[in-house]
């Protein structure tokens, strides 16, 4: 085992550096699903979501919102700054779909009038528990301003990657967002890739995301490609 893997992730992991305030992640060939219960090797998969989500994140920089992405430093591997990872995921929904649509008995793919943001507690022992404000708070992950600032963030990316999507003919239907505190600050961490966000094709309305993993749908590398495709062709 490596002395500076730090963490190993479902899709991630994490080692030191000479400098302390700086991490390596490099992304994995792994693809889970059902809170890790179903695992599969899938290579080629690693690249194509480290280049996704660079491209995501590239974007979002460029738009005002503060990332923890110092520097790719391969195809698969990103210098990133050290955080205090926030254990909250952080989902935003455009429309009903996944849990969301068997929770509440909703037709899939319904447009939500206003996106819902809901929190669930980081825990893969606990299976990442849906959590509210109030719970968020008695259990001291977030001040009341923190936990404002994330919505207002999240919202804000939201706006900023509708259109961003859109132009790839992709409708981006949900995702998931995670944060770290840096200097007094928070800033989005993680990655933003087909694994933690739904995007359907805009013309077929199908899935191009890991609900094809999830559900036996298809090839997952062909289908991450397509979004690579799009995204650059944008």
């Amino acid at each position: 085992m490596d002395n500076n893997l730090i963490y190993s992730g479902k899709a991630k992991d994490l080692f030191k550096t000479e400098n302390e305030n700086e991490l390596l992640v490099v992304y994995k060939d792994q693809a889970t699903a059902f809170n890790g219960k179903r695992k599969e090797i899938i290579p080629g998969k690693g690249v194509l979501n480290c280049r996704i989500s660079t491209l995501v994140f590239d974007y979002l920089i460029d738009n005002g919102i503060e990332t923890h992405v110092i520097q790719n430093i391969s195809d698969h591997e990103q210098l990133i700054k050290k955080t205090e990872v926030i254990p909250l995921e952080v989902v935003l929904r455009n429309r009903v779909s996944g849990s969301f649509a068997k929770k509440f008995d909703l037709i899939d793919g319904e447009t939500l009038e206003e996106p819902v943001i809901e929190f669930y507690f980081k825990s893969d022992k606990l299976g990442d528990p849906f959590i509210n404000d109030s719970q968020v708070l008695s259990l001291h992950i977030a001040t009341q301003s923190e936990i404002d600032f994330v919505k207002q963030q999240t919202l804000k990316i939201n706006k900023l990657l509708i259109p961003f999507f859109s132009k790839a003919n992709l409708d981006l239907i949900d995702f998931k967002l995670e944060f770290g505190r840096i200097d007094d600050k928070i800033i989005l961490v993680d990655e933003f890739s087909p694994d933690n966000c739904r995007l359907w094709d805009q013309t077929s309305h199908n899935s191009l995301d890991k609900d094809i993993f999830r559900q036996q749908k298809g090839d997952l590398v062909d289908t991450y490609e397509k979004v690579l495709e799009r995204i650059i062709a944008e």
